[in-house]
């Protein structure tokens, strides 16, 4: 299984492309070969595993799952929910007197 990382990935769309470690050619990747539960989506700059398939226009990742072993790419789940709340409080008081 080779490793990368989420290049881009658009949940509307449903695809985007990862770069892999090996520095090869970007990897097409489809939601539909992402393994996890829920709902599925890659966040940019996300480590991922996957394998290689080829396709009609170039390289597929298939398989793909999100590495464990790092947070990057997603949030801090120590994320001081208060100060987020004063931040989103900040920016719509700047708005009302704009």
């Amino acid at each position: 299984m080779a490793t990368g990382t989420v290049k881009w990935f658009n949940n509307a769309k449903g695809y985007g492309f990862i770069l892999p470690d090996d520095g090869g050619e970007d990897l097409f990747a489809h939601y539909s070969s992402i393994e996890m539960d829920g709902y599925k989506t890659l966040k940019a700059g996300q480590p991922v595993s996957f394998d290689t398939i080829g396709g009609d226009k170039g390289l597929h990742a298939t398989n793909i799952t999100a590495n464990e072993n790092t947070n990057e790419g997603t949030e801090s789940s120590n994320t001081d929910s208060s100060s987020a709340l004063n931040t989103i409080d900040s920016d719509q008081d700047h708005l009302e007197t704009a």
